[in-house]
């Protein structure tokens, strides 16, 4: 766009984030998000309750199996007809006390074998139980998954909200790769961590707490052994998620700058090829994926070193669990059954605490996206807007436009514009001619508001545009800009753009007016031919037409033209030139043009120069006084 220049430089992006800066403060918000399905989560919390304590229950009940089959071994081996009481008084006679203890903590029937009927019903209970606990659990897991994609399809939703209630300066400063890694990769990222963290923290918590009153049923001895070695799996855990943290933060950041690479190469891979700088493209970008892969290596080292550091201290406890409950057992302190289901428990115990280990790893990931994602939702939005619509006069075209000493800046104290004032009469033409930089666009930009002034008033019938609603006022002002856009869809479609719910016939119509319809019919599927997001399957004249045709169905009440038909041939441009004219009529125009031709005809003619009108007049006039507009016609 012409005056590009005048805007603040693209593409700065910060520095990785050293570590995150507010984990809790972030978690806590997307935890607010998940508010409104406050009931599904207390069933989810529930059934995970439930699934879980059935599931703590099964091996206390798989320890009476082995009971029953080790207490049948030894009852067969014992002299039939005798009492379990004569069994211990006669290992203790022969001296072997040690088994006299055994024999105390069992359930013995001398003579007798295995009851393999009650063992097979002890089993088929635990079976059972098994398949209710996954049963539950899994309807757990569907209920919370669904809850979760709820709080991110609202986390989506207000992103969306969010990028139309900003400034066009904020993207002004930031390259819209990056931007857009904002909202896809990150907020994917943060649905993968919230859905594995809080299904898994839940079922963690849970699990832990039934566990260890489940072993504490057993032994007290052999459960304060195992709790002794948590401090220590928490001092691992500390340790090395502090690390994996900061990186996890650098790894999206880096993310972001890749992609925003990525963007800008692709959309104008035909001018990197041409000037000969795809080395250059491809070794930023080597640059710029070492730096991902630096990062996210580090955070994927760190955050694995996590489980196996506390599978070794879990194993430590397993080695001490192992000896203590032995000699438990041979001294008759606790059953065979009893250390069986102890150790199975123990498992219980430690999985919880590795899956948690390992889901902070992810939760650190998600974290550092979601302050990302929140940055964007805590921009600066643009000022509220007032209900004053524009006003008419006696039901026609507002046209009377009125700079009254306006001045703005991009940056505090590089002023663009000074003290600038104008006037155009309603049904005028105002042309706006001057070099790179002096601020012709930044004028444009006021009139639609995309930018507020920092001092002055811009009225329109003599209403301050400050107090009407944007919407109003761009609802009623066509632009056509050098940089032409078209979205995916097809011609039609896209001349629609610029009036919703217009007709097929106006749309053709306003095709004819635009000289769109002499080559939309050389097209295989004429109007329904589709355009690429970019436009790229038509030519850049053809595309400007287009942008036209759009701007004449949305029959402005004020019109801005800038460049508009820079992209076209000669012989297009007077064609244009023509319907221009007609388009103009009645409406207060402003044009914004390097070529002198195409702004001969307008009314009034301003030239400017570091953000001030130096001259004005029609073109015969200016060309008379042998100034500024003299020396650009020369040229």
């Amino acid at each position: 766009m012409t005056g590009s220049m005048e805007r603040p430089i693209r593409g700065v992006v910060q520095a990785p984030t050293e570590r995150s800066r507010d984990f809790t403060g972030s978690a806590l918000r997307l935890l607010k998000r998940l508010g409104p399905q406050r009931k599904q989560i207390a069933i989810a919390i529930s059934l995970s309750m439930a699934g879980i304590a059935i599931s703590v229950v099964v091996p206390r009940i798989l320890g009476h199996a082995t009971d029953l089959l080790f207490s049948g071994v030894v009852s067969r081996h014992l002299p039939p007809g005798s009492t379990k009481e004569q069994a211990i008084a006669a290992a203790r006679a022969r001296g072997d006390t040690t088994f006299a203890e055994l024999l105390s903590r069992m359930s013995l029937q001398p003579g007798k074998g295995v009851d393999f009927g009650a063992v097979g019903h002890t089993l088929l209970l635990a079976l059972m139980l098994y398949l209710i606990a996954a049963a539950t659990i899994w309807l757990q897991a569907r209920i919370l998954n669904a809850t979760v994609q709820q709080a991110i399809r609202g986390l989506r939703s207000d992103v969306e909200d969010k990028v139309h209630r900003l400034p066009l300066s904020y993207f002004d400063n930031r390259q819209r790769g990056e931007l857009l890694s904002r909202v896809t990769n990150d907020i994917d990222n943060i649905q993968t961590s919230v859905s594995v963290t809080i299904s898994q923290l839940l079922s963690a918590v849970v699990t832990v707490v039934a566990v260890l009153v489940m072993m504490l049923s057993i032994s007290p001895l052999l459960t304060g052994m195992m709790v002794l070695t948590v401090p220590l799996s928490l001092a691992l855990t500390k340790v090395i998620t502090r690390r994996s943290q900061r990186l996890f933060v650098a790894q999206w950041t880096n993310t972001g700058r890749l992609n925003a690479h990525i963007e800008e190469t692709y959309s104008g891979f035909t001018v990197v090829k041409t000037f000969g700088h795809r080395a250059d493209a491809q070794q930023q970008f080597r640059e710029l994926n070492d730096d991902v892969y630096q990062a996210s290596l580090g955070a994927q080292f760190w955050s694995a070193l996590l489980s196996p550091a506390l599978a070794f201290v879990g194993n430590l406890g397993y080695v001490a669990v192992a000896v203590v409950g032995g000699l438990q057992v041979a001294t008759g302190q606790i059953t065979l059954g009893g250390i069986q289901a102890f150790i199975q428990y123990l498992r219980q115990f430690n999985q919880p605490l590795t899956q948690v280990a390992a889901m902070y790893n992810t939760l650190q990931s998600g974290m550092a996206s979601a302050e990302r994602v929140f940055d964007f939702l805590d921009e600066a939005e643009e000022p509220p807007e007032h209900p004053l619509p524009l006003p008419s006069v006696n039901g026609e075209h507002p046209g009377r436009v009125e700079f009254r000493g306006v001045s703005f800046s991009y940056r505090p104290g590089h002023a663009v514009i000074e003290n600038l004032s104008l006037v155009a009469e309603p049904g005028s033409t105002v042309a706006i001619v001057g070099p790179t930089g002096a601020g012709k666009t930044t004028l444009v930009n006021l009139l639609m508001r995309f930018y507020d002034v920092d001092s002055g008033q811009i009225l329109i019938d003599g209403v301050d545009i400050a107090s009407m609603s944007r919407h109003s006022l761009r609802s009623r002002i066509g632009m056509v800009l050098q940089d032409t856009w078209l979205f995916e869809g097809t011609i039609a479609e896209n001349i629609a753009y610029g009036r919703p719910g217009a007709s097929e016939h106006e749309v053709v119509d306003a095709a004819k007016a635009a000289y769109v319809d002499r080559f939309v019919h050389t097209l295989p599927a004429g109007y329904q031919t589709r355009v690429s997001d970019d436009g790229t399957n038509i030519s850049a004249g053809e595309k400007q037409l287009i942008t036209i045709a759009r701007a004449f169905l949305a029959r402005p009440q004020l019109l801005i033209l800038d460049e508009a038909t820079s992209s076209v041939d000669t012989r297009t441009e007077a064609l244009i030139q023509h319907a221009m004219c007609e388009l103009r009529r009645d409406r207060t125009s402003f044009i914004i043009a390097h070529r002198l031709s195409t702004i001969r005809d307008a009314d009034v003619i301003l030239v400017m120069e570091s953000g001030k009108i130096v001259e004005q007049g029609t073109h015969r006039q200016l060309l008379a006084r042998r100034g500024a507009y003299w020396d650009m016609a020369r040229l």
